[in-house]
This record gives C-alpha cells, structure tokens and sequence, in this order.
C-alpha cells in the first residue's frame, strides 16, 4: 500500500509545512507586487542601473573602478529592495482597499508605542461605516471608514462620548478612503505617526485602561472581521 506523503513513515504524525526560506519570501512578495503594479521591474532597474553606473562613474575618478562596481552593485541591488518594498506596501493595501474593516488593518501596521482596538468602536449596521480607534502618545485617534458625508455623525457621536470620558484628552481624527480630504489606506499608519506627542508613556497606559473599563465593544455587522484582512507585513517590508 503506497504510503501518505503527508505523514512522518515513523509514527504516522503529519509533517509539518516548511516555512519559505528568505528568497522564496522575497519571490511572493515580488510576484504579488507585480500583479498589482507592472511598472515595479522598469522602476527597480532603473534604480539599480543609475546606482551602478555613478558607482562606476565615483570609481573611475578614484582610479579604482572594481572597488565602485562592486559597491555600486550593492548598492543598487539595495535600492531595488527599497522601492519592491515600498510598492509592496501600496499593493498588499490596494488588495483589501473597500474592504469591510480596511481601516482597522492599515492600523495594524503601526509601530510600537500604539495601543490599537481590534474591533470598531462605532458602527452603522444598516451602511458598515466603521470608526477605529487607536491611542498614542499624540491622544486618542479616530480613524473612519466610509464616505464623509455619510459617516461624519458616526465620529461626532464617538468624539463627544470620548470628550465626556476623557476630557483633557486630545481626540485627533483621520478619515480613511480616497474622497476630498480623505486619507489612503496605505498612508493612515504614516500619518498617526506625524502627530505630535502630547502624553506620557504612563498617560497612555492610563487612557488605554480607563477605555477598557467602560465594558464589552460593540456587536460586529456581518462582513466585518478586521482580524481576517490584515496587509502582509512581510510584503509591506519587502522580505
């Protein structure tokens, strides 16, 4: 009787899936990159011929023109990595860009510092606008999902709740989509982090509490799990 592939011959357990070494994660992230942006290959090597060639150019005036091609090979291959990094990025967002919960996943990939709720702290059931929040050292940010005219009542009312709770607290809010004075997906992590610290690591500890206190999130509409489409940040990283 032929033998199950899937299961170790010793003791009949299933193997477990080898995780994709470095260069095979590299190869997804480029394949997925250029599906959604073809441009990608011409930028990278673009970018990584210009940098050869003033490697060479800064070695031949050095009169060591091996030493410059090496380094500018290196550096080009570099440069290539950086903008297949940057481009994956806008591609893992432009995969789940309209998505229900979109804003919660490109909250997701913010850096340390932030405490991010998982769940919408406010929801239409009847439209699944949706309103995110995630606390910093800047205050307390509300990040919303849907059309501005349309869910604007649904982040005053959050605001005004929080205002209550929270009254020295500064409440920031950013508006996520591609409509006037909007914020894309790929750009709401950046600009949180622009805002200006306003609080102290314990402050934010404190309010983070405090929020937690106030009882259980409110019911998710169906459609929305924004733990089910979070970007990649190994691609968002390019590796």
């Amino acid at each position: 009787m032929a033998k199950n592939p899937s299961t170790s011959p010793s003791d009949g357990t299933p193997k477990k899936a080898k995780k994709p070494n470095s260069f095979q994660q590299m190869l997804q992230v480029f394949q997925m990159t250029r599906r959604a942006d073809p441009n990608v290959v011409w930028l990278m090597a673009l970018v990584f011929l210009v940098v050869v060639a003033l490697g060479l150019v800064v070695g031949l005036l050095l009169d060591n023109w091996i030493t410059g091609l090496i380094v500018g090979i290196l550096l080009g291959v570099l440069g290539a990595v950086l903008i297949l990094s940057r481009r994956a990025e806008r591609a893992a967002f432009s995969q789940i860009e309209g998505q229900p919960g979109a804003a919660g996943a490109a909250l997701s990939t913010l850096r340390r510092g932030w405490i991010v709720e998982e769940q919408p702290v406010a929801v239409n059931p009847r439209t699944q606008d949706v309103v995110f929040r995630a606390i910093g050292r800047p205050g307390v940010v509300l990040v919303s999902e849907g059309p501005s005219n349309r869910v604007r009542a649904l982040v005053d009312g959050e605001r005004k709740r929080l205002a209550r709770i929270l009254p020295n607290v500064p409440i920031h809010v950013i508006e996520s989509g591609r409509g006037d004075g909007q914020t894309p997906l790929d750009k709401v992590a950046k600009k949180l982090q622009k805002l200006k610290p306003e609080l102290t690591k314990v402050e934010v500890q404190a309010i983070s509490k405090r929020l937690a206190s106030l009882g259980p999130r409110l019911p998710i509409p169906k459609g929305i799990d924004p733990t089910r489409i979070r970007p990649d940040r190994r691609a968002m990283r390019g590796r």
